[in-house]
C-alpha cells in the first residue's frame, strides 16, 4: 500500500478530500476509495474491480469523475472505488458486499458500475448501503451497460470530432480497443452510423478485417466463446497491433495507459476518441497533439455513463437519458475542440480548464476554496 506521502503527492487545490483503505479479513477483500471533490454535489463514480488496481489509478479516475461531472454540468462531484481482486473470482459478490459495507459511512460517495462490476453488483451495494446508480431496471434503476449509454455518448462525440478532423464518419475506418460493456455499445452505434469497424480486441486477443466486422457476429462469438478473435473471416492479431493499424479513428475503450511513450509514435489514426477512463498518459497525448492527431479526452467523450447515473439519481427516466447525453456531449465536445482550434491548446488542457474553473467556482460558493 501507499505511504501517506505517496497519497499526498497527488493533492492540489481541488482534492482529494478523502482517501480510504478498507480490508475485510473474512472475505479477504481489500479496497480503495477516493472522494476527490464534492463542491458541486456528492461524488459520483464507479467501483472498479481488478487484481492490479492501485491508489494512483483510483485517484486519477476520481479526478476524471470530478472533471467529468463539471464538464457535463451535472450536480455531482467525483469519486471512485477500487476492489483489488479478479472480477472472475468465485466469491465476487461477497467481495462487493464486504466493500459496500466498508464504505457505507462515506455518504458523500455514490457508487456505480465500472470495469469488473455491473448492475448485479450495484444491486448488492444498494441492498447493503441504500445508495447506488446503474441499478437493474426491476429495482427502479437505469442499467447503463444494458442500454449502452456510455458508448452512445462516445459515438456522439466521435461524430462531432470528425468534423474537426475532416473525416466522414460514415466512410471512416475504426479500431476499437476493448469489447466489454462500453466497447460493445461503441461498435453497435458506430455500425448504425455506417462507420467501418475493422478491428476489435478484448483481453484474449484481437481480430482485424479490412472490409469491416459484423457487430452481430462479434456479439455472438463473444457470448459463445468469450473471445472476439474467434470471429470468422478476420485475421487474428496481437492486441498491441491494433494500435498500429492504418485506420481513421482509434477508440481505446478498456484499460488505463494503453497509449504511452512505448507505442504513441506507432499510432496512424487521424482521430483518437477516449472511451475508457485515462487510456493515455499525459505525455502520449502531447505527442499525439504534436503529430497532428486530434484527441478527444476521456471525461468529455465518455460522460454518458455519468450522465445516466445523474439522471437516475434525481429520479429521471430512461426515456430522457439519450437526449440529455446527446445534448451535453455534443455541446461539450464542440466547446473543447473550438478552444483547441482557436487557442491552439492541447485538448486535455482545454477540457480541464473548463472543468477546473467550474469546480473552483463551486468551491468558492460553498466556502471550500
Amino acid at each position: 500500500m501507499w505511504t501517506r506521502e505517496g497519497v499526498f503527492q497527488f493533492s492540489d487545490e481541488i482534492g482529494p478530500e478523502k482517501v480510504l483503505y478498507v480490508h475485510d479479513p473474512k472475505t479477504k477483500m481489500k479496497g480503495i476509495l477516493v472522494v476527490d471533490n464534492t463542491a458541486r454535489g456528492p461524488g459520483l463514480g464507479g467501483i472498479r474491480m481488478a487484481p492490479d488496481v492501485s491508489t494512483e489509478e483510483v485517484f486519477r479516475l476520481a479526478r476524471a469523475m470530478t472533471f467529468k461531472s463539471a464538464a457535463a454540468d451535472v450536480r455531482h462531484g467525483g469519486g471512485k472505488g477500487g476492489i483489488i481482486a479478479d472480477p472472475k473470482s468465485e466469491n465476487k459478490f461477497e467481495l462487493v458486499r464486504a466493500y459496500a459495507k466498508a464504505i457505507g459511512p462515506i455518504a458523500e460517495y455514490i457508487p456505480g458500475p465500472d470495469m469488473g462490476t455491473d448492475e448485479c453488483c450495484m444491486a448488492i451495494v444498494y441492498d447493503e448501503i441504500g445508495r447506488a446508480v446503474g441499478l437493474p431496471r426491476v429495482l427502479g434503476g437505469i442499467p447503463l451497460d444494458e442500454i449502452g449509454s456510455t458508448g452512445y455518448g462516445v459515438v456522439a462525440s466521435t461524430e462531432v470530432a470528425c468534423e474537426y478532423a475532416l473525416l466522414d464518419l460514415s466512410k471512416a475506418s475504426v479500431a476499437v480497443e476493448g469489447f466489454g460493456a462500453v466497447g460493445k455499445a461503441v461498435v453497435k452505434f458506430l455500425t448504425e452510423k455506417g462507420a467501418n469497424v475493422v478491428a476489435v480486441s478484448d483481453s484474449k486477443g484481437a481480430i482485424y478485417q479490412s472490409d469491416g466486422l459484423d457487430y452481430e457476429k462479434l456479439l455472438k462469438v463473444k457470448e459463445t466463446t468469450g473471445a472476439v478473435k474467434n470471429c470468422e473471416g478476420g485475421r487474428i492479431i496481437e492486441n498491441e497491433e491494433l494500435f498500429r493499424l492504418p485506420v481513421d479513428i482509434l477508440i481505446p475503450g478498456a484499460r488505463p495507459d494503453v497509449i504511452s511513450n512505448k507505442n504513441v509514435r506507432d499510432i496512424r489514426a487521424t482521430l483518437v476518441v477516449e472511451a475508457a477512463n485515462i487510456p493515455a498518459t499525459m505525455e502520449a497525448e502531447r505527442i499525439l497533439h504534436d503529430r497532428g492527431i486530434l484527441v478527444v479526452p476521456d471525461f468529455i467523450a465518455n460522460a454518458g455513463g455519468l450522465i445516466t447515473g445523474a439522471v437516475e439519481y434525481r429520479g429521471g427516466t430512461e426515456k430522457e437519458v439519450f437526449k440529455v447525453i446527446e445534448d451535453k456531449i455534443i455541446r461539450n465536445t464542440k466547446l473543447v475542440l473550438d478552444m483547441v482550434k482557436d487557442q491552439k491548446m492541447l485538448p486535455r488542457d482545454a477540457a480541464e480548464k473548463i472543468a477546473r474553473e467550474r469546480v473552483l467556482k463551486a468551491m468558492e460558493y460553498r466556502g471550500k476554496a
